[in-house]
């Protein structure tokens, strides 16, 4: 009688457990971030320089042609996610790019935070995005996107773009431009103010 009650008492134990491990499912649905799947760049670069460069000329297999210098983006953190169906590169800490028109002319543009999207070629730059181009001209605006292919610069966001050369100082929201800030198309603006010096 003992080892019948024995043997019973170890199956009810074995089913209790079991029971208790089948009961312990995870049910809990995750939504929003906790639903995101992680996902790690497939690398990551420190001090991060890279050099934009564009041959003069057609080059062949075996040719050699002299390129110019079209950019300078440098970085303190790079992370690279060009292992994703979208490709993009991403900086965590800003960035800064120096571009050099023609004539070799610098221009730069820094921002708190930049992805570049390796498939579209649009840069978008985000927090206290500043362009200053070599003759003085300043835009200051939160975000900013550079479409390279095209060569075009646009925002929905407010901006302020200061112009020395016509003692301009504008206030808006919304624009779209040429990098070299030639050609400036404002959606809506807030104010312009012309300063004149005094000549005297």
């Amino acid at each position: 009688m003992k080892s019948f009650f024995g043997n019973n008492k170890c199956i009810a134990m074995v089913l209790t457990m079991a029971m208790f491990f089948l009961a312990c499912k995870d049910n809990y649905k995750r939504i929003g971030e906790e639903a995101q799947e992680l996902i790690y760049p497939q690398g990551v670069a420190q001090n991060f320089r890279l050099t934009y460069t564009e041959t003069v000329e057609k080059v062949g297999s075996e040719d050699s042609s002299d390129t110019k210098l079209i950019a300078i983006l440098n970085s303190t953190i790079a992370e690279d996610f060009d292992n994703l169906r979208f490709k993009y590169w991403n900086f965590p800490e800003g960035l800064k790019v120096d571009f050099f028109d023609e004539e070799h002319n610098k221009s730069t543009i820094v921002a708190d935070y930049g992805i570049i999207y390796s498939a579209t070629n649009i840069i978008d730059l985000q927090g206290n995005v500043v362009i200053e181009t070599h003759d003085g001209k300043k835009l200051e605006t939160p975000q900013l996107y550079w479409d390279r292919t095209e060569d075009w610069i646009f925002t929905q966001a407010k901006f302020k773009f200061t112009n020395p050369e016509d003692g301009t100082i504008m206030d808006g929201e919304g624009m779209d431009f040429r990098r070299d800030l030639n050609f400036f198309k404002a959606h809506k603006t807030y104010g312009l103010m012309t300063i004149k010096e005094d000549e005297s």
